[in-house]
């Protein structure tokens, strides 16, 4: 798979199977569903955007190619040349770039080259195509030409389920209950908490013990290892 040689790396959990779904069936099956229409997939920080674009490369394999325009990542608009020759490229952070007219010019050319060439663009942004202020008029009717869903954010149940898809996917037994103490005592934002959870996993691990309530609550208290 393509990726960027500039320490970019997708995350091995990101796949399909350990997406807590919600109320995102739909664009879901969107994404699986093939098809060369460019999707543009917005919503809040935390919400599984970049999760999910990640999921789309691992599951197309060689011919996908993930980029993100997060501007701290310091890349010039000139690197995102070639990547339109993929299969699929999704690109993330779009919203990162609005107003900047060298990108606008970029992303223009990119968009026009993967439809001569029959390129899958998958886009995710922070807000819909329509709700940002663009330079290039151009890019801006591309952009929201695309096909717009919107990523919905988890409810406490789904919040549950994507805690213990993850500790399923690193071999840990998670019960619910141990699920919603967690809930319960940490911040609500999807990214925090499965962030909390890896921590709590290698602590767990080094300390020979299991995922249960004491343990937890012991190393939240001590803050050892956590996340800020």
């Amino acid at each position: 798979m393509k990726q960027l040689a500039l320490g970019v790396q997708l995350r091995a959990g990101a796949v399909f199977a350990s997406f807590a779904v919600g109320q995102n069936a739909e664009i879901l099956a969107a994404l699986r569903g093939g098809g060369t229409d460019a999707l543009w997939i917005w919503g809040p920080a935390g919400s599984g955007k970049t999760h999910l674009l990640q999921a789309l490369c691992a599951a197309v394999g060689e011919t996908a190619a993930y980029f993100p325009l997060d501007r701290g990542l310091g890349l010039p608009p000139e690197a995102l040349q070639g990547f339109e020759t993929r299969r699929v490229l999704c690109l993330d952070d779009v919203d990162a770039v609005a107003g900047d007219l060298s990108w606008e010019r970029a992303l223009f050319r990119s968009f026009n080259e993967a439809l001569e060439l029959g390129t899958r663009l998958i886009y995710a942004a922070k807000a819909a195509p329509q709700s940002l202020v663009w330079t290039l008029e151009d890019w801006r009717s591309r952009a929201t030409a695309s096909i717009v869903y919107q990523l919905h954010e988890l409810d406490e149940d789904g919040r549950i389920e994507a805690l213990c898809l993850r500790a399923s996917q690193r071999g840990v037994p998670l019960p619910r209950e141990t699920a919603e103490y967690l809930l319960k005592r940490l911040p609500r934002d999807l990214g925090s908490l499965l962030a909390v959870l890896d921590a709590l996993d290698v602590a767990a691990l080094a300390a020979q013990r299991r995922l249960t309530i004491p343990f937890i609550r012991a190393a939240l208290e001590t803050g050892a290892d956590m996340p800020p």
